[in-house]
């Protein structure tokens, strides 16, 4: 593959591995970081991609796998300690953190199909922790606006993951 069909390939796909590395990564620095990575495997590999089928989902599984290795490489070493170090976890702990990442797992599907603007907003909010300034100069919308949407778009969360889980009432973790 020639530098003219590799852009015309696999350039398009910048926008995805942008946002997918951002999500994972958390901020945009080390975002552009793994974006600028994985355009460099696979322009390593250039010439095995001829047969790729579906050219943005193995760029984002691409990313995805770098993104988890880079983490991987950051987070301190657990396995090192000795054994009498490591904490124990009592079975109640583990599967209150299993209900939790199950929760989480519905909230994001949940969250895809809020509308745009409502789900941008949720997520800088309530996923990445903006501060509501940061939002307002992120997205060029009002203190007020944004308001507005993060409560309409946390009213419906709630009743469609009222609806999907059977939990009845306003409950509060």
């Amino acid at each position: 593959m020639n530098a003219t069909e590799f852009k015309q390939k696999f350039l398009p796909c910048h926008g995805q591995l942008y946002r997918t590395a951002y999500r994972l990564m958390g901020n945009a620095q080390d975002a552009e970081d793994m974006v600028q990575e994985a355009y460099i495997r696979l322009w390593e590999k250039r010439h095995e991609l001829g047969g790729v089928q579906h050219v943005e989902a193995y760029c984002t599984t691409l990313m995805r796998n770098l993104c988890y290795d880079r983490l991987r490489l950051m987070r301190p070493e657990e396995e090192s300690r000795p054994s009498e170090e490591l904490p124990l976890k009592a079975a109640n702990d583990t599967a209150h953190e299993v209900e939790q990442r199950d929760e989480a797992a519905h909230i994001r599907r949940l969250m895809e199909h809020l509308p745009e603007q409502q789900r941008m907003v949720m997520t800088m909010r309530d996923i990445l922790g903006y501060s509501m300034e940061e939002i307002a100069e992120a997205t060029a919308l009002t203190a007020v606006n944004i308001r507005v949407l993060l409560s309409r778009a946390r009213k419906r969360i709630r009743e469609q993951f009222h609806l999907l889980t059977g939990v009845k009432g306003n409950k509060r973790r």
